[in-house]
């Protein structure tokens, strides 16, 4: 089943490059996503195609204004039934992959990608479903917000990636930071490949790679990681870890 991905932006030739690329272009030519964009100034009544206006009670900037919003999203749903539409703002929920799975288990997306200062609140309270955020700083438009939410949730999909254990095995699909990764020569610049990979025992490479993981996220990212849920193991290769490194 092809997965929807709406989007409603002032800019549709700028996420519509998110498909012809990677890992989202191999998904669409095989049937797994199709990317549909709605331009609100299409939706306007005035020869001036005014997507924005001032907003009441004065400040700078412009604020997006409420009927081309809402009619753009009023047809994406006709073309995408039971789409769940997300706002891409700053003050949104903060993305990450938990946040990744829940959207890629939708039965299809309306993202809407924002500009100026904002969208008229009222567009939010009667339309929108989440609202979601990359993080806590600002960029100039939701565009590039959107075309990373299409990117991750791509990602999810069965067959979207070469390697179908690619995707378990990236960063945060585990909950921890991924482990280092090595390629030919094994060895250059005096620098070598750690000896467990060269081995072929896959058990030891296994554990290595979990030992890494769970130490760089402790030292990198130690919000991510709660001792008290590691079972015995991961607190064993934790603590070797932190050992070998003098951490």
């Amino acid at each position: 089943m092809t997965f929807k991905i709406d989007v409603v932006t002032l800019f549709p030739e700028m996420v519509e490059t998110v498909i012809r690329h990677g890992v989202v272009r191999r998904a669409a030519e095989k049937g797994l996503v199709e990317l549909g964009l709605w331009n609100p100034r299409e939706y306007t009544e005035d020869r001036h195609n005014t997507v924005d206006d001032r907003p009441y009670g004065g400040g700078p900037g412009m604020v997006m204004k409420y009927k081309p919003l809402r009619d753009a999203v009023k047809d994406a749903k006709a073309a995408a039934h039971d789409a769940h539409v997300v706002y891409l703002s700053p003050q949104g929920r903060k993305l990450d992959q938990e946040g990744v799975k829940e959207l890629s288990a939708k039965k299809g997306l309306i993202l809407i990608a924002g500009r100026y200062e904002g969208v008229d609140e009222r567009f939010i309270e009667s339309e929108i479903d989440e609202e979601w955020s990359l993080g806590d700083y600002v960029i100039s438009g939701g565009e590039l917000a959107a075309m990373v939410v299409i990117d991750a949730v791509v990602r999810m999909f069965p067959g979207a990636l070469g390697d179908a254990e690619s995707a378990e095995q990236d960063s945060f699909m585990q909950g921890l930071l991924d482990c280092p990764h090595y390629t030919r020569p094994e060895e250059i610049d005096g620098m070598r490949v750690p000896d467990v990979l060269l081995g072929g025992n896959h058990q030891s490479i296994d554990e290595w790679r979990l030992k890494q993981a769970l130490g760089r996220t402790w030292i990198r990212r130690p919000d991510l990681i709660k001792p008290e849920e590691l079972d015995t193991k991961s607190k064993q290769l934790l603590q070797d870890y932190l050992s070998e490194n003098n951490s």
